[in-house]
């Protein structure tokens, strides 16, 4: 049983890492190859997958609440 656990917790914190990489901008060095040296466009533009702490929420397994009544 506690195999099993370990094993949801670390894809817990695989998957969380992962999603924690599109929290980011686009690198400098994609725009100047996507739009040139002559245009100035921010990266955000570029990003596709946007996520923020308070916007959105992940939804990762196990996800277990408590329930709200015992009957």
């Amino acid at each position: 049983m506690s195999n099993k656990k370990q094993k949801a917790k670390k894809l817990k914190k695989q998957t969380l890492a992962k999603q924690n990489k599109r929290t980011k901008w686009a690198p400098a060095w994609v725009v100047l190859k996507k739009f040139g040296m002559g245009k100035r466009v921010h990266p955000s533009v570029i990003t596709r997958t946007r996520r923020n702490w308070r916007r959105t929420k992940l939804r990762t397994r196990p996800y277990k609440r408590k329930k709200a009544h015992l009957g």
